[in-house]
């Protein structure tokens, strides 16, 4: 059967696909990213869009819509300066300007819940414009 978890602040569910999309990202890296959304009707976070290994940074940024609200998150690899491979997940929360005001509120008041479903995400990003979340941004926090 089924679970979800709820998000007490906004009566918001986060489905069980999502939590296990993550974890099947983060330890099996078989995703590069996930995308979710919000279902108002049935008050469910649900995967929307899964990036598969060889995807990258830009077509999830592409993936994202022009006037609508999602969240994502992004497995990122680089190399250090000590030249150590590494990988970092960040978790994009992304509100466009375009969007409407009661879906940017909605997704702002759901964002905790569902990051508490996600563990293991090193950045957060807020982004309401692709300049905000650019590689060179998370290329940025990740060097740090």
């Amino acid at each position: 059967m089924a679970m979800a978890y709820k998000m007490a602040t906004t009566g918001m569910w986060v489905t069980d696909e999502c939590r296990n999309s993550f974890m099947a990202l983060k330890w099996k890296k078989v995703h590069r990213y996930i995308v979710f959304k919000i279902d108002e009707r049935s008050r469910l976070v649900t995967v929307d869009k899964v990036g598969g290994p060889a995807e990258s940074y830009d077509d999830m940024a592409a993936s994202l819509p022009d006037d609508d609200c999602r969240y994502a998150v992004f497995d990122f690899d680089f190399v250090t300066v000590d030249n150590c491979r590494k990988s970092k997940i960040f978790f994009i929360a992304w509100a466009p300007t375009a969007s409407r005001i009661r879906e940017k509120m909605l997704y702002a008041t759901s964002k905790d819940g569902l990051r508490r479903v996600l563990d293991g995400v090193h950045y957060e990003v807020q982004a309401t414009d692709p300049t905000e979340m650019g590689i060179e941004v998370i290329r940025d926090r990740a060097n740090r």
